[in-house]
């Protein structure tokens, strides 16, 4: 087991993502922290963690609250005495056009997933630095690296994310700490079960690989990019989109 020692976080922990992810990084010997806002759906993937052997604890958080995150992880800290791995992976969908958007709706999911980020974030780099070590691994998207039609905002979003991954990776990489995002085609998720169907059947048609992915196909990328084995990449964007983008 690779990751037999490490603690890792992981944000909206009660995603279908994030389970996955979870479960990956747990069968590789890492005890898992889940923050999420909804936390009687991540105390089931905490469960999960649990029956591979790993510590698990579940905090319920909003990552849009700096005060609520910086609150959170002091928790995991406390519990663990050391985080090793972040992943940042809380956010949600919406299929709407600009045209329809409210500013609300704009502000939300810019808060989710960029602020979000940014303050998960913020509340371990201190740490890893004392320690010399970290892995930070930001879950982008495919329509972040090339738009997306009726959820540019959900784009615009995740191309922040990609944009903060690199500059992160240039300020951290004295201290031995990878940061580096992950920007998933289209999952099977419950956000992607939304979808129109037209749309979905024509996603899967632009997909070399003539399917959707599935939330271990995205898993098994996060969990070499905590490994040691990925201890020379930092800065990248890793896109397991089945061949959609090329």
């Amino acid at each position: 087991m690779k990751l037999s020692g490490k603690v890792a976080i992981v944000t909206g922990g009660g995603g279908g993502m994030a389970a996955g992810i979870s479960t990956a990084l747990a069968e590789e010997g890492c005890d898992i922290a889940l923050l999420d806002i909804n936390p009687e759906e991540a105390e089931k993937v905490a469960v999960a963690a649990r029956a591979l052997g790993r510590k698990s604890m579940v905090v319920g958080c909003d990552v849009t609250r700096h005060l609520d995150v910086q609150a959170a992880i002091g928790k995991v800290y406390d519990q663990f005495g050391h985080v090793d791995i972040l992943v940042n992976n809380a956010g949600y969908g919406q299929y709407i056009l600009v045209k329809d958007m409210t500013e609300e709706m704009w502000d939300r999911m810019i808060a989710v997933h960029l602020k979000g980020t940014f303050s998960c974030t913020k509340a371990v780099i201190d740490k890893m630095i004392v320690q010399g070590s970290g892995r930070i691994i930001n879950i982008s998207s495919v329509s972040g690296m090339m738009g997306a039609p009726t959820h540019s905002h959900y784009a615009a979003a995740k191309a922040g994310m990609i944009g903060f991954t690199k500059g992160l990776a240039k300020e951290l990489a004295a201290h031995q700490i990878t940061v580096n995002a992950v920007a998933p085609g289209i999952v099977e998720t419950p956000f992607i079960g939304r979808m129109n169907q037209d749309l979905k059947e024509k996603v899967i048609a632009s997909t070399l690989l003539g399917r959707l992915g599935r939330p271990r196909d995205i898993a098994a990328v996060v969990a070499f990019l905590a490994t040691e084995d990925a201890g020379f990449i930092t800065g990248q964007v890793i896109s397991p989109n089945g061949g959609l983008l090329i």
